[in-house]
């Protein structure tokens, strides 16, 4: 993805939650940076990283260090969205000594955090070729959503429903207490006609999506299913419902799974198994 094409975040959506972070970590103080370091002592830094990967969150990484010195200054050499390279330089700073030390952390947790993401993302949509729209999901970290979600799209994914209200999604357990799914799909329907919401259902073999379609889904989530059922589904909806695959994804399936003709594949491991991508803080005397 071009970094251009990637909308930033408003800073509202992240300021308390970088403030938030910044008091867990601080406590009553940085006692070693107090210590230590004299008070209005100048550095200089820079952000490396130690693995290939893509980057997401500068701004926010960014945003810890201007909560601690709101002064200082940055350069930042690869937005997100941009593949970074071991060795590589992502931005340089400059500010307090104190501020610098104090935010390093809490700058490093989430830009980690955040291009793991990425970077898990840009791999799943490397692999679909351009096949098959790849979702996140509502398995993100509590508190994190709006930022996770953000990496997702760094990393070149689309977003699945943000929140509850986003969409109805009818799934096994709402099956089991609504009665089935052609009653969930008609007490879905009645609300849809009073306030316009996607409504969709997951099914698990295919004779219930072929209840489904017959209750007149439009859109289907295809639970745990072979590929070969995967292939049946499609074949069944075409030209009825859009079909998304879930469960079971992993990126030595991608290839199959793009060339089944589904409409996308949510995959809540690019946010609840994604590994921090490795980078470091190098601070010097300025």
């Amino acid at each position: 993805m071009s970094a251009a094409a990637l909308e930033p975040l408003d800073p509202a959506l992240y300021r308390e939650t970088v403030r938030r972070a910044l008091a867990e970590d601080l406590g009553w103080g940085d006692a070693t940076t107090d210590a230590l370091i004299e008070r209005g002592a100048k550095a200089q830094a820079v952000i490396l990283a130690r693995a290939p990967g893509v980057v997401a969150g500068i701004e926010v990484a960014l945003e810890a260090f201007r909560q601690m010195d709101p002064g200082v200054w940055s350069d930042v050499r690869v937005p997100d969205g941009e593949r970074c390279r071991p060795g590589g330089v992502i931005a340089l700073l400059r500010g307090s000594a104190a501020g610098l030390l104090t935010a390093e952390r809490t700058a490093l947790n989430l830009l980690q955090r955040l291009s793991g993401i990425a970077t898990l993302t840009r791999a799943f949509v490397d692999a679909a070729r351009g096949a098959i729209t790849v979702l996140d999901t509502r398995k993100t970290t509590p508190t994190l959503r709006v930022l996770e979600k953000y990496a997702v799209r760094a990393g070149g994914g689309r977003n699945h429903r943000a929140s509850l209200d986003a969409a109805i999604l009818i799934k096994d357990n709402h099956l089991r207490l609504a009665g089935g799914v052609t009653t969930a799909l008609a007490r879905a329907g009645a609300v849809q006609g009073e306030v316009p919401v996607e409504v969709e259902i997951e099914v698990q073999s295919l004779s219930e999506l072929d209840e489904a379609l017959a209750a007149g889904a439009r859109a289907v989530l295809l639970d745990n299913m072979t590929t070969a059922d995967i292939r049946e589904a499609v074949r069944r909806c075409e030209g009825r419902a859009t079909t998304e695959i879930s469960g079971g994804v992993t990126l030595a399936r991608m290839e199959e799974l793009a060339a089944t003709g589904a409409t996308a594949v949510s995959i809540g491991a690019l946010t609840h198994s994604a590994p921090a991508l490795d980078m470091s803080l190098e601070i010097d005397p300025a």
